[in-house]
């Protein structure tokens, strides 16, 4: 996933440089690298890991964010470059994590529930004895688990009632981690994924290579919620200024 610079008539004028972001589970690290692919700045931060129950893994999407924000500014300081440099911005990050806001002020509904929790489990009970699993695997390559995307966001419906409403309006957003930072990268302005990140949340039909209508109705997730899907190597937006 990459962002194109905001500064495209300063470009030319210097050598540029491309900053990485690597969002993981415990952690989120920038690295600024040179065009002949040297590693000039880095910076790591940690992120907390919460276990409101047994099985349950969560952690605060604003956390992930201001971490991640912090890494890239201290990287690219320790690489002493200016932002004006940075021609590109690469994304990296946690696939299935899940996690649901608002459009409109940007704040999360929700912790986002992180890819190894398990307390979406009996939703895929369900659903695999309902005679599911073989149409999902047939269209995702996947086997309906916890571990994936749909099922957390199903669990996120059946424990807020009122949020399956906002999702159909268009009024709140669901994103995996990647989906989360380009938003809060482009101020608010793009809600998108790629194709790597969306084949994992269960509801991407890999072979007609789009949002699948009959996963969609077997998780019963409206397809406004969802991100815009793009090629992993296209360009996704602009960074905010303010940033």
């Amino acid at each position: 996933m990459i962002l194109s610079s905001q500064h495209s008539d300063l470009r030319n004028k210097m050598n540029g440089v491309i900053l990485a972001i690597d969002q993981g589970t415990t952690s989120s690290t920038a690295l600024v690298f040179t065009e002949d692919g040297s590693i000039i700045g880095t910076s790591s931060n940690e992120i907390r890991q919460k276990y409101p129950k047994p099985g349950w893994v969560e952690q605060d999407p604003d956390e992930i964010w201001n971490v991640s924000l912090s890494a890239m500014r201290q990287a690219i300081s320790n690489a002493n470059c200016s932002p004006t440099q940075i021609k590109a911005i690469g994304i990296s990050n946690q696939r299935e994590t899940t996690l649901i806001w608002d459009r409109s002020t940007g704040i999360p509904i929700h912790p986002a529930i992180v890819w190894q929790s398990r307390q979406s489990s009996a939703i895929c009970e369900r659903l695999r004895s309902d005679g599911f699993e073989t149409p999902a695997r047939a269209k995702t390559g996947l086997v309906i688990d916890p571990y994936f995307s749909a099922s957390k966001i199903l669990w996120l419906f059946e424990r807020y009632p009122d949020l399956y409403r906002l999702a159909q309006a268009g009024k709140v957003l669901f994103g995996t981690i990647d989906s989360w930072l380009l938003w809060n990268l482009t101020g608010g302005k793009v809600h998108a994924t790629d194709v790597t990140n969306a084949a994992r949340t269960m509801l991407y039909n890999i072979v007609e290579q789009k949002w699948d209508d009959e996963l969609l109705s077997i998780f019963d997730i409206p397809v406004a919620l969802l991100p815009q899907v793009k090629d992993n190597a296209a360009d996704f937006g602009q960074t905010d200024e303010n940033l």
